[in-house]
């Protein structure tokens, strides 16, 4: 009864949902999943060329060199698993956004609706009881630019959001406003004002929820709110007097009136939002896109990239040898570590060791070769949770056509504790089974 009284209190002092998902911390932990997994982050991508992702050398399935373009990952060797050589049940499809998640692609659209891996496993932990105040958080800016697709699905392709902004009050229950979204200056000044004072009130209700709670439990509240007021820094840091904030730290300070054009750096924000969500288990699903399966615009000029991945750096890669892919594949090689490190580093906000022992990050493309158009061999980077069989000089695998990469998609799932696979990709599937070669 005092639990059920102390919810209820607890469920009525909390503003927003800012504090929701410490709520229910026993019963979400006790629904979670049991596949080793509680966590699943999607980096996707779209397709490289095969000749920079490839390992140079190869002896065994701990011992290979990295190439160029995902030597940051060295870094973290000792938590990835690297896959390739497994083909798409429509190899022979062309932009292939469909393909990377669903297990099938256009060539299936006609004979079933298509359901990406991570709504299909959103689904089944609902069912299971686990809940989130966000079922599934996807992220990316401009994920669909140039008409192009998402590589996420529910029957229809699902848009990522696109604003940093946006994002951040869909998780956080609105603590900062979105500027530049009509009225005037004064006007928005007014509701960055009030948005932040929630803060201070948030601040209020932690001391006072301190006082009935474990030390366990203090120390998460405190990282939740530590983690909302550097993001919230980071999306608002100033006003122009024309409705925007600022965002501190991307590679320079820069205007976030829901600013989209500069895709990478607005990715680095959501990649720090989504950090921050599941810290504080906001969501146990997430996915972040970079760029369309039609055109991404990079603006690294401290790397001298600039222009279209998919038309210059791809399509027309070939007279550099793909120098400028390479590059860009290593700055986004370095983006996934910073996230696994990032995981690594924050406490598991239901006690016990860190965010990467209970979360799966998978590094997935919409094909296997962008500059062929096909998905003859799809690519993975699997790193963290107790699920993945790792070893300390990192693995990996090439199957050479031997299995569909539709069941690297079934190993995401039993990961997160799903095994009735049944609704999911293709169920003519001969050997419709996860990968025993990932799992611990």
């Amino acid at each position: 009864m005092r639990t059920l009284n102390r919810r209820t209190w607890l469920k009525t002092l909390a503003a927003g949902t800012a504090l929701l998902p410490f709520l229910d911390v026993d019963t979400q932990a006790q629904a979670a999943s049991t596949g080793g997994a509680k966590r699943v982050v999607l980096f996707c991508t779209m397709a490289t060329v095969p000749s920079i992702w490839t390992p140079t050398s190869v002896a065994a399935e701990n011992d290979f060199v990295l190439s160029e373009s995902t030597s940051p990952l060295d870094a973290i060797r000792k938590h990835l698993v690297l896959v390739e050589g497994m083909p798409s049940a429509n190899t022979g499809d062309n932009h292939g956004s469909p393909d990377g998640l669903t297990g099938l692609g256009f060539g299936a659209s006609g004979q079933q609706q298509l359901i990406s891996v991570d709504q299909f496993i959103a689904d089944k932990l609902a069912a299971s009881g686990a809940k989130s105040a966000v079922p599934s958080l996807l992220l990316g800016a401009e994920a669909t630019a140039g008409g192009g697709k998402t590589m996420f699905n529910r029957a229809n392709n699902l848009p990522t959001i696109s604003s940093p902004l946006a994002a951040f009050k869909a998780v956080f229950g609105g603590s900062t406003p979105s500027p530049g979204g009509g009225g005037g200056g004064e006007q928005t000044d007014q509701l960055l004002a009030r948005r932040k004072s929630t803060l201070d009130a948030i601040t209020g209700q932690i001391q006072t929820l301190r006082q009935n709670v474990g030390s366990e439990a203090k120390a998460r509240l405190d990282l939740h709110l530590e983690s909302i007021r550097q993001i919230e820094g980071r999306l608002s840091g100033g006003s122009d007097g024309g409705g925007g904030g600022q965002i501190a730290g991307c590679g320079g300070d820069i205007v976030a009136t829901d600013q989209t054009t500069d895709i990478l750096k607005a990715n680095m924000v959501h990649l720090d939002i989504l950090a921050s969500a599941l810290a504080c288990n906001a969501t146990r699903v997430a996915g972040i896109q970079f760029g369309s399966d039609q055109i991404m615009q990079v603006n690294l000029p401290e790397l001298n990239l600039q222009g279209d991945e998919h038309g210059l750096m791809l399509h027309s890669g070939a007279g550099d040898n793909y120098a400028k892919l390479t590059q860009l594949e290593k700055w986004l090689s370095q983006r996934f570590v910073d996230l696994v490190k990032k995981l690594e580093a924050t406490p598991d906000p239901d006690g016990g060791g860190n965010m990467l022992d209970s979360t799966l990050v998978v590094w997935a493309r919409d094909m296997g070769d962008g500059s062929a158009h096909n998905q003859e061999s799809m690519r993975f980077v699997f790193a963290g949770s107790q699920y993945l069989k790792k070893d300390p000089k990192g693995r990996y695998i090439n199957f050479r056509g031997g299995q569909r990469h539709e069941r690297a998609l079934l190993s995401i799932c039993e990961a997160m504790g799903v095994t009735d696979f049944k609704g999911f990709g293709d169920q003519q599937l001969a050997n419709k089974t996860p990968l025993s070669e990932l799992k611990a």
